[in-house]
């Protein structure tokens, strides 16, 4: 049997990332270069004849239009495409829609690294009667209001994304398949770690690009033979 692949893939540019915002879970799309970008991941991917047999996406458009991009580029949109907000991106609090520069000026670089940047430290909390709040996105409105949060830190954010990984999308790694997740730059973060067993240090220092896909090939028992940024 062949080996499972799995292609993780950062959605493209979003609007927020070109003003240079925190988004987190705010809900926006693609810029127009996102858009060249997913379909340009799915050149790459149609280069490489890699043609997923399902697709793992957040709940979060900028991360549904990239996949639904990269499988037009390759002709494939009869796969099946699996949504969770559990590969949602990291929920940046009440830094949410905030410039990041202008916050890192407010608090510094040290501390502005370390949460940003670093494992076990969340942005500030939204307030309770925030109207950024998930319980007033109706999207939400099926879950259960304590699994929803106001901030998180990677650790946290991590604990929600793998949680899917080994409940949903490792079955059909273990089947041989392979697999297109296409989510965010914090929730594949904690997919790499794990993958890679990075330490929290080790993590700290990795930024994973919009609009590349990164291959992990594996063997029969699920150990990693191979990674690559595809070009």
């Amino acid at each position: 049997m062949q080996g499972a692949k799995l292609i993780l893939l950062r959605h493209g540019e979003s609007l927020y990332n070109k003003e240079n915002l925190f988004t987190g879970w705010t809900d926006v799309d693609l810029s127009e270069k996102g858009k060249e970008e997913a379909k340009r991941a799915g050149e790459i991917l149609l280069k490489h004849a890699l043609y997923p047999d399902i697709c793992f996406t957040s709940w979060l458009q900028r991360s549904i239009h990239t996949a639904q991009m990269v499988l037009s580029v390759l002709q494939w949109e009869q796969i099946d495409a699996m949504r969770s907000w559990k590969l949602n991106e990291r929920h940046y609090g009440a830094w949410q829609k905030q410039n990041k520069d202008r916050v890192k000026a407010e608090i510094g670089e040290k501390r502005f690294m370390a949460v940003r940047r670093g494992y076990d430290t969340p942005p500030p909390p939204l307030s309770e009667d925030d109207l950024l709040l998930l319980q007033q996105d109706p999207k939400y409105h099926k879950l259960d209001p304590h699994l929803l949060p106001h901030s998180e830190s990677l650790k946290q954010t991590a604990k929600r994304t793998l949680s899917y990984f080994y409940e949903v999308i490792v079955p059909r790694l273990d089947a041989g398949e392979t697999v297109l997740v296409s989510a965010h730059g914090n929730s594949l973060r904690a997919l790499l770690m794990e993958i890679e067993h990075l330490s929290s240090e080790e993590i700290s220092h990795v930024n994973i690009p919009t609009g590349q896909p990164i291959l992990y090939s594996f063997d029969e028992t699920l150990r990693m033979v191979k990674k690559a940024y595809l070009e």
